[in-house]
């Protein structure tokens, strides 16, 4: 017997959409949704195959995606200890001041374990969570020295997962040169690689997070961190992924949902309706109606946005 060939399908406008049995959405007839991003793309999370697309394939800056790179990198590292100490340095807070980057607030002297970190790096988008991270991962006798080995790291992952055209020169999204690109096609692979790594979806599901963490004193402190991500309890079945905003890059958002033991992962690269847009086309790929009465989460005061 024949296997079934996959159909290609021209939508007005030039997109192309690619129909096979595993791929799909649920409610087949629906309209293909519009949306505001330059890029967006989604596929089933199980098979891969993309249920939707636009200009999916041209490079633009992420933003802090860019922190998808950087969490699954120190996920993967062989032998890694989520309950390794590390202590933040002045330079890490310095940073975030001098770039006007987001924070996790975090103290000089306190010390917090790499899984503390992660959620600081992926729930506030904290770029001083970023640089303490990329520092205890890199090689090198200097913090330069170690941050750019880091950042090879994040490139070698990228390039062993076939993004040619992802590239990274930072270790948070806050790019010195604008050579901190990928595509939408590019960081649905990234995040579907990321995402199947349970800590990693353990960290960007919650919503917020308490570390309790040990100053330089000896002292208690407790870190109080809210997620970025306002899908996260807006969407029924929304567990991830992450925002990031920039000046060049807009906003951004990668973004997976599960229902009835389906799961779509897409994103959204420069779209100011980024959550708007993610819910129709999770909707698409549910085939529900869920985007027309979704009421965003909204953050408590003085916490981050991104």
């Amino acid at each position: 017997m024949r296997a079934r060939r996959a159909a290609t399908v021209v939508i007005s406008g030039g997109l192309l959409l690619t129909a096979s049995p595993l791929a799909a959405p649920a409610q087949a007839k629906a309209a293909v949704p519009t949306i505001t991003a330059k890029s967006g793309y989604v596929m089933d999370y199980d098979s891969g195959v993309s249920i939707y697309s636009k200009d999916a394939h041209t490079t633009r800056q992420m933003a802090s995606t860019t922190k998808i790179a950087t969490a699954i990198t120190v996920l993967t590292t062989p032998g890694v200890d989520l309950n390794r100490k590390v202590t933040v340095k002045s330079s890490h807070r310095d940073y975030v001041i001098k770039q006007g980057g987001s924070t996790a607030d975090l103290k000089p002297g306190d010390t917090l374990t790499v899984r503390q970190l992660l959620y600081g790096l992926m729930l506030p988008s904290g770029c001083d969570a970023a640089y303490a991270l990329a520092e205890a991962f890199g090689t090198g006798n200097s913090p330069n020295e170690r941050t750019r080995s880091f950042v090879a790291k994040m490139n070698a992952k990228a390039a062993s997962l076939g993004l040619k055209k992802t590239k990274f020169d930072s270790f948070d999204g806050i790019s010195q040169r604008g050579q901190n690109y990928t595509t939408a096609a590019d960081l649905t692979k990234l995040a579907r690689h990321a995402y199947a790594n349970g800590t990693f979806r353990d960290i960007v599901k919650a919503t917020s997070y308490k570390a309790p963490a040990t100053t330089s004193t000896g002292a208690a402190r407790t870190y109080t961190w809210y997620n970025t991500n306002k899908l996260l309890g807006s969407y029924s079945g929304a567990t991830g992924v992450k925002t990031g905003t920039g000046t060049a890059a807009g906003p951004c958002l990668t973004f997976t949902a599960s229902r009835n033991g389906k799961t779509y992962i897409g994103v959204l690269l420069n779209g100011a309706g980024r959550y708007d847009d993610a819910a129709k086309l999770l909707d698409y790929g549910f085939g529900s109606t869920s985007a027309k009465t979704m009421k965003l989460r909204t953050l408590p005061e003085g916490a981050q946005q991104d």
